[in-house]
């Protein structure tokens, strides 16, 4: 009775006193949720007897006020968060993305980045959730990347090809410490997605591996090479001085990268993270000292020992500099044989 009084004030007292009552029944309950704004808010955000069906139908109304509200109940299930993301409303998805107890797909954490990726206060909202898939992650990786590339050019001057090189950098990075925050198969999808976008680069590949991160490391080589992952671990660790050369000869990466990746893959079987402090510094450390020594053989010069440099002057080289390298590198001695 109270439901169909004409008075609103009526109805709001109704819907505080009854929003956290599980024993509503349903049809009042949808009643107040679809009423006007300041009767149906505290149903919306808080009442367990509104079924996923009844939220949708609401989202689907296109009140915007209502969907803010639907998108900050206490939890939001996967269907519901779909039709709160297909409003394609800003005020709607940041709340929706900013609410830990939603659960969004990745489907529509995909969707969110192509419409709204740009969107700061959405930026922080998604970096901000507590578990994101790994291929979301890779995705605002780059529109962050892409920002900061913008105002590095933009506040500093800097040449838009130096500008890209640093964020080149620092995003392959932030890549290859995302691929530590999951298991295999998220590694598997990372690279995966990688490949299909253009940015599984050689540069990547190699910078894995002297980082210690062989599993990134074997998975995109399987990748490239297009072989099993079980086969390609065989072949990058084969004792002898084939394994490795087939399988990277069928990746395409570039020849002048193939000391480093022989030397790297030496330092990985006999040596290990120490377990202290900046180990991972050290270890890569001892790996940038290999592949120093491993170029010195072939008479090649690096005037500096930073990965950094490391990488860019290796992508200068001319194949057929290293080609008697290519040929003769022995795994075992890590020099010409």
């Amino acid at each position: 009775m109270m439901v169909k009084d004409a008075e609103v004030r009526v109805c709001e007292a109704l819907a505080k006193n009854l929003k956290e009552n599980p024993m509503v029944p349903h049809d009042v309950a949808k009643t107040l949720a679809q009423d006007v704004d300041s009767v149906a808010m505290p149903v919306l955000l808080s009442s367990e007897v509104l079924d996923d069906e009844d939220l949708i139908e609401i989202v689907r109304g296109r009140n915007v006020a209502k969907q803010v509200a639907i998108a900050k109940r206490q939890t939001v299930s996967e269907n519901v968060s779909q039709a709160l993301v297909n409003t394609e409303n800003e005020a709607v998805v940041a709340s929706l993305v900013s609410n830990v107890g939603a659960e969004i797909s990745e489907e529509s954490l995909t969707k969110v980045i192509d419409d709204f990726g740009e969107v700061e206060s959405i930026q922080t909202a998604m970096v901000s959730r507590p578990k994101l898939p790994i291929t979301v992650s890779e995705r605002l990786v780059i529109l962050v990347s892409e920002n900061l590339k913008e105002e590095l050019a933009k506040r500093h001057e800097l040449p838009a090809d130096l500008a890209t090189g640093l964020i080149l950098q620092s995003r392959e990075h932030a890549i290859i410490s995302l691929s530590s925050e999951g298991d295999e198969d998220d590694l598997e999808k990372l690279i995966h997605h990688l490949q299909e976008n253009g940015r599984l680069t050689p540069s990547i590949v190699l910078r894995a591996l002297c980082l210690g991160d062989l599993n990134f490391y074997e998975i995109a080589m399987a990748r490239l090479a297009d072989v099993l992952l079980v086969n390609a671990r065989q072949l990058i660790h084969d004792s002898g001085s084939l394994g490795l050369k087939a399988i990277y000869e069928k990746t395409g990466l570039p020849k002048a990268h193939f000391p480093a990746a022989r030397a790297a893959i030496d330092v990985a079987r006999e040596t290990d993270y120490d377990g202290g402090e900046h180990d991972r510094e050290r270890y890569s450390r001892r790996m940038i000292e290999r592949i120093l020594t491993q170029y010195g053989d072939l008479g090649v010069d690096f005037e500096a020992d930073d990965l950094e440099y490391l990488l860019a002057k290796m992508g200068d080289l001319p194949a057929d500099s290293l080609d008697v390298g290519w040929k003769e590198l022995s795994p075992k001695t890590g020099r010409l044989s």
